[in-house]
């Protein structure tokens, strides 16, 4: 399978992760099948999961995903190495989404993560969201002490700017980059983030990769990825994929899912690929 690094922290990777947040949020699974989800991916060459403290239902839930994951990972079993990244610092006060970019909240979110992945040390820690009541450099200045006392192996962001990834740069070695980017949402490309991360070595982890919640349904009935994928017998939401793969080698996608047959669905389509002439149209398409 196609393998992409994950920026320059010498690690690699197939082309596409898991995305655990519907198997935690409002709406999800049960617990069986969530495992069941996780396992489908695993033994379908998925080897990066994104996840975060905060896929839960609220406050009294914190760690939920996490959890899910780390137990996902050791019922299936595998000798293959599994990458983890999560993030911290947002909150679910009363099932709300805020932010929190202190240092000490932070730094307390990282131990409940490292309890809830079992883990000793945290593949890859992402400030979750810039808070606006927070300096930027203080919250990532929390991510560097975390890194050198060992906590976290690398660090990277989400929902940044590429002026807040350069800043970030100037504190710590960052290694990725998650922003929301799909046919629908181009901001990352239009506002030069996936540019930068392609010019810096800095994998771009692509979060609602097929259109996200809001835009799934749209996705599906797409008259034009509709017809793509009836041309090339795959579904439309492996030519949503294949398209951001085909925009750039620093891009790993991480599509969500929360039922077996939808992750080997997004695993497979790390073997498939998109003829030029239907990313051309893909790119021109008014969304």
């Amino acid at each position: 399978m196609n393998r992409r690094k994950l920026g320059s922290s010498g690690i690699t990777v197939n082309s596409i992760g898991l995305g655990g947040m519907p198997m935690s949020i409002q709406g999800r699974p049960d617990r069986a099948q969530s495992i069941q989800t996780i396992c489908a991916a695993l033994d379908a060459g998925i080897d990066f999961i994104d996840t975060a403290d905060v896929y839960c239902l609220d406050h009294s839930d914190i760690g939920h995903n996490e959890k899910l994951i780390a137990e996902g990972i050791k019922a299936w079993g595998g000798a293959t190495p599994v990458i983890v990244a999560t993030k911290g610092g947002m909150e679910r006060p009363n099932a709300a989404w805020t932010t929190n970019g202190d240092p000490k909240h932070l730094k307390h979110a990282c131990e409940l993560s490292l309890v809830a992945l079992n883990t000793d040390c945290i593949d890859l820690y992402q400030l979750h969201a810039p808070d606006d009541e927070v300096p930027f450099a203080d919250s990532v200045g929390a991510l560097r002490e975390l890194k050198e006392m060992g906590k976290i192996q690398y660090v990277g962001l989400s929902n940044v700017s590429v002026d807040q990834i350069k800043e970030a740069q100037g504190i710590v070695e960052i290694v990725s980059v998650q922003n929301e980017c799909n046919l629908y949402e181009r901001e990352a490309f239009d506002e030069g983030v996936v540019a930068y991360c392609e010019k810096e070595g800095i994998a771009f982890l692509p979060y609602s990769p097929v259109g996200g919640f809001r835009r799934h349904k749209r996705t599906g009935r797409d008259a034009l990825l509709q017809n793509i994928a009836e041309r090339n017998k795959i579904s439309p939401y492996q030519v949503a994929l294949l398209w951001l793969l085909a925009k750039s080698s620093v891009i790993i996608p991480i599509p969500g899912a929360s039922r077996p047959e939808n992750a080997r669905s997004s695993a497979e389509a790390m073997t498939l690929s998109l003829s030029a002439g239907n990313l051309s149209l893909l790119d021109q398409h008014h969304t």
